[in-house]
């Protein structure tokens, strides 16, 4: 029985120490591993955030109307350049039935104090050719007929302008007319000859006749996602895009971070505007849509490396590579990196131009048939 043992564990030993051999054997027989390796280049790196939004002017004023009725004339169109002051559109009134009642009785009443203060008038007149009445007496008839002429002339404007708008004597001041109140390009003219509009008061923004607006001070305004926006801050150089503007780059400045986000498609987006520095003559269209790389850091002509190359320390977290010493030998080098814009990373000390890192992914050598 022992003897069965002892054979059976012999076997085991045998059979286990020729398995052994057989898979060193095999690992011997495999290709060795190849590791690649890239030495550093120069290279720009620039760190951006990007914001999508579209152009509009600094400045865009809404022209509206002081009174309401039907446009009669458009005296302009977009695209036009005005100046303040210029004819827009004019305004042909509707009167209001109520007013124009009011106005009416206005008159009527202002008519019947006036025939009743010339009565009195005429009175007096004979009173103080007899000397009844005292020259005080007689001024003071004078005055107050005087008084009633000009209120029945004024129910009598005030009825006019209520029926047509003007009135005589003023119809360089009339609210008929549309002007406009500053100099620039009529971005649009949203109505037509017919339209009937609304006037601007109180309790009603009114109807815009016109869009006027300087093309020459454009902005950007976008959004930028609550991810972004703690890494940016006022005064940063922009570089923006627009999508109808092809190969062209413009400069312009953030000057407006908003501090409340808005809640758009379940991301909370936040506001942005910046000036845009035209250098030269090229029309960039209001609304045109953009979009804006913010620079938020920037290394020029650096040394760097593909951020691929770069691991990171399990215990300390520090960044390093491996450098080649000599044919598939490497040794460990830790390095202090810089700008990244998620390709390349600057690389202030560490490696050299001319040193060879190892690329980590590794590619094994192609077997010959």
């Amino acid at each position: 029985m022992k003897k069965s043992v002892t054979i059976a564990i012999l076997l085991l030993i045998v059979i286990v120490f020729g398995g052994s051999m057989y898979y060193l054997y095999q690992k011997n027989s495999e290709d060795p591993v190849v590791y690649q390796t890239e030495t550093p280049s120069t290279q720009t790196i620039v760190k951006k955030a990007v914001a999508t939004g579209s152009i509009l002017p600094l400045e865009e004023v809404l022209i509206k109307p002081n009174i309401s009725g039907v446009i009669e004339e458009i005296f302009v169109e977009g695209g036009d350049f005005v100046k303040s002051g210029d004819l827009l559109a004019k305004i042909k009134v509707v009167p209001n039935l109520s007013a124009l009642n009011d106005a009416r009785n206005a008159i009527d009443e202002a008519k019947i104090n006036l025939e009743d203060q010339k009565r009195n008038f005429e009175r007096q007149s004979t009173l103080f050719a007899k000397g009844v009445i005292s020259r005080a007496d007689m001024d003071r008839a004078q005055v107050t007929y005087d008084q009633a002429k000009q209120a029945y002339g004024a129910a009598n404007k005030r009825y006019d302008i209520v029926k047509t708008g003007t009135t005589s004597g003023l119809s360089s001041a009339a609210n008929t007319m549309i002007r406009a109140t500053v100099s620039g390009m009529v971005l649009e003219v949203p109505v037509e000859v017919g339209n009937q509009v609304i006037e601007s008061n109180n309790f009603n923004e009114g109807t815009t006749i016109a869009a006027i607006a300087d093309v020459d001070k454009m902005i950007f305004e976008g959004k930028v996602d609550e991810s972004e926006v703690g890494k940016i801050k006022e005064d940063l150089p922009l570089e923006i895009t627009v999508g109808a503007i092809e190969n062209r780059v413009f400069d312009a400045v953030l000057d407006y971070i908003a501090p409340k986000g808005k809640e758009e498609n379940g991301a909370i987006q936040f506001e942005i505007k910046g000036s845009l520095k035209k250098g030269d003559t090229t029309f960039i269209r209001a609304g045109l849509s953009a979009n804006a790389s913010i620079i938020l850091a920037r290394a020029d002509s650096v040394l760097a490396l593909k951020e691929a190359l770069v691991q990171f320390d399990n215990d300390t977290k520090k960044p390093f590579v491996e450098v080649e010493t000599a044919a598939q030998k490497f040794e460990r080098r830790d390095v202090e990196l810089g700008v990244s814009d998620g390709i390349y990373v600057e690389v202030k000390s560490g490696v050299a131009a001319n040193d060879k890192v190892k690329i980590w992914n590794a590619i094994a050598t192609e077997q010959t048939n």
